[in-house]
């Protein structure tokens, strides 16, 4: 009796440990073969492992971002991860920043950044893309990348030695924060503010898809950052140039039915449209605002409503699709309309009035 006590004992702690063996070969492999490669559910530890492979002592690195608040930020953090493992870390971007409040960050903290057509991109032992993805721009799509990093729905037709990739992220600056605790760095006020000014816009102060993990970076840097220049860089949104536009859009609002309409004329940015739709937005008994303002060739028409039994999207679209392109949300829309789609008699001046009538055709 007592041998086969003893058998059944073996067994059983052979089965047990086989168990656990296969368990954890099955992780090594999920590792190996995903943490490089696409979306994981492995630790932050193992990505950070996976991403610091990459990288040699002699290596020259070029991370490369479309520039906004949350590239801006994971740009940093990867510079500060790889401080000490590199020769040097450059960060370049393609697009012309316009955005005072971007402007206004980059030059507070002081951010390195350069234009990436004045860098010799194959100069650079190794490339980093952050917060985007190679066909998301023409400029990025000649580009070998050794590391990939996003939090946007993933794309196909290209690849990288390392990819992580999380499309139920709010923010890259999110996934950054939990490479940097897992590398046990605690990061500077500097790079904080940064990071959580990053997750801050990209989740539109949590009114937008995400995860708890971006909650509990938030939380994390909340103790860090300076919160108040956080509020300037939210404040500082218009230059002073700009303020003529108010005066134009004051001047000429109209009022129809609970509904505010105004054309603000030539702009030299369409961001100032946003900004006049959203200041016009507070106002009560405004049901919707509808701004526009001319861009080039084209008409750009900004709609705001309060999403509940509206839905400012399908307004604009049934309104100003067939002119052009048109779309957005419940309360968000826009439309970009070629001036001459609109078949003006006499080449007629656009105006407020002229917007009215384009806006409430469909009314009965």
């Amino acid at each position: 009796m007592a041998p086969l006590i003893a058998e059944l004992r073996f067994r059983f702690q052979w089965f047990l440990f086989l168990g656990v063996f296969l368990k954890n070969c099955k992780r090594l492999e999920k590792i190996a073969d995903t943490v490089t490669r696409s979306e994981s559910k492995n630790s932050a530890l193992s990505r950070l492992n996976g991403f610091l492979s990459i990288f040699d002592k002699e290596d020259e690195v070029l991370v490369i971002i479309s520039a906004d608040p949350d590239a801006l930020a994971s740009a940093l953090a990867v510079k500060r991860l790889l401080r000490y493992r590199v020769q040097n870390v450059t960060i370049g971007y393609p697009n012309e920043i316009r955005r005072m409040n971007n402007l206004e960050m980059v030059k507070r903290l002081k951010i390195p950044i350069e234009r990436l057509h004045t860098l010799k991109v194959n100069d650079y032992s190794k490339r980093i893309l952050l917060d985007s993805q190679p066909v998301h721009l023409p400029c990025f799509e000649k580009i070998e990348f050794d590391v990939v990093i996003d939090h946007h729905p993933v794309t196909s037709d290209w690849d990288a030695k390392f990819i992580d990739i999380r499309p139920n992220y709010g923010a890259t600056s999110s996934i950054m924060v939990e490479y940097l605790r897992a590398a046990c760095i605690k990061p500077s006020v500097s790079l904080a503010t940064a990071l959580f000014y990053g997750i801050k816009v990209d989740t539109q102060n949590f009114e937008k898809s995400a995860l708890l993990a971006d909650g509990i970076s938030f939380r994390y840097l909340f103790d860090i950052a300076n919160l108040n220049l956080v509020r300037k860089f939210e404040l500082t949104d218009m230059r002073r140039s700009e303020l003529k536009y108010f005066k134009t859009a004051l001047n000429d609002l109209k009022v129809r039915k609970g509904k505010a309409f105004v054309h603000v004329g030539r702009v030299w940015s369409p961001d100032i449209l946003v900004i006049i739709a959203d200041f016009l937005n507070h106002v009560d008994q405004f049901s919707w605002v509808i701004v526009s303002g001319v861009h080039g060739e084209r008409l750009v028409v900004i709609l705001r409503c309060d999403g509940y039994r509206k839905n400012a999207g399908n307004f604009a679209v049934r309104t100003f699709g067939k002119f052009g392109v048109a779309g957005g949300h419940r309360e968000a829309a826009r439309a970009e309309l070629p001036l001459k789609s609109l078949d003006m008699a006499d080449n007629t001046e656009f105006t407020t009035q002229t917007l009215i009538k384009l806006a409430t055709r469909y009314e009965k």
